[in-house]
């Protein structure tokens, strides 16, 4: 039976499953024209935000755009987003008549999270956009999509992502990322971990491993299989809500745990989940980009 917070690790990850790039899944509606080449889209002037990453990308790209957003423990004390009315709490699904008396002309929401909100509120004639990131590139994507919903520049923006990559890399080190015990999960290359070790030229152990685990981007190990990796390097994640070393502390019960090099070399670090499993926001990806500077590169 699986621990408390591992199913909870678990059904996070299953919910963030996501694809290669970001697009709307339900595009928003779009006016008209008798030239079928010449469809032309309202700028969105009212945004209604159900994902903390699109809320972050919104107020970055033009705050006075964002009139909602859905409630997140990642903005809890930051005061850029005190006065914004919520539209949802923790595991609470967003409510419709908040978001409808709000007046938005845009509502952005997540793929596998907000389906069924943005399909009531299509039925009441408002727009929606339901995104996916689970690559750099898609980061990028989504982020030049909403600029253009919104009629803002997003090149200042697309600047401040490059700038948490590492100029020049001289060393890539096998690594392996595991984000629970029972059973052990470490990330692929189709997933935000994975490409984001990539984008650190990082040997990313599980990179080409597939397995039938239901959780796309994500496999299964077992004990001989992290041996046989035997990696230099081990990314520990913090399951959020519960302790920071909880997952090390089960590792490190796991007869394998000190035959591994990683271990002997005191090379095992722990990993914020924000930022390196789901992206979350722009600042939990840069300080998860600092991380890996500090940890891998040095």
């Amino acid at each position: 039976m699986l621990r408390p917070w591992l199913s909870s690790i678990l059904a996070i990850v299953l919910s963030i499953t996501i694809s290669a790039c970001a697009t709307a899944t339900t595009q928003p509606k779009a006016q008209t024209s008798n030239n079928p080449q010449q469809v032309a889209t309202p700028t969105a002037k009212r945004v209604v935000t159900l994902s903390s990453l699109t809320t972050d990308i919104i107020y970055e790209l033009d705050q006075t755009k964002l009139v909602g957003i859905t409630g997140s423990t990642l903005f809890k004390n930051d005061p850029r987003f005190q006065n914004l009315p919520r539209v949802s709490e923790g595991q609470t699904p967003p409510n419709i008549e908040k978001i409808v008396a709000l007046k938005p002309d845009l509502v952005i929401g997540a793929e596998g999270f907000s389906n069924q909100v943005t399909q009531r509120l299509e039925k009441l004639g408002i727009r929606t956009l339901l995104t996916q990131v689970n690559s750099w590139q898609s980061l990028e994507e989504l982020t030049k999509q909403i600029a253009q919903l919104i009629d803002v520049n997003p090149q200042p923006l697309l600047d401040r992502y490059q700038s948490f990559l590492p100029d020049k890399i001289n060393q890539s080190l096998s690594t392996l990322v595991l984000v629970s015990v029972q059973p052990i999960l470490s990330p692929n290359k189709n997933s935000w971990a994975g490409d984001l070790l990539e984008k650190f030229q990082t040997k990313n152990l599980a990179a080409q491993l597939q397995g039938k685990s239901p959780i796309a981007g994500y496999v299964t190990l077992s004990a001989e299989k992290v041996i046989e990796a035997n990696p230099e390097v081990i990314l520990i994640v913090s399951p959020p809500g519960s302790s920071p070393t909880s997952v090390l502390d089960g590792l490190k019960k796991q007869s394998f745990w000190q035959k591994l090099q990683a271990t002997k070399n005191n090379r095992v670090y722990v990993f914020n989940y924000y930022g390196l499993v789901n992206p979350g926001s722009i600042d939990a990806i840069e300080r998860a980009c600092q991380q890996l500077q500090q940890d891998l590169l040095k």
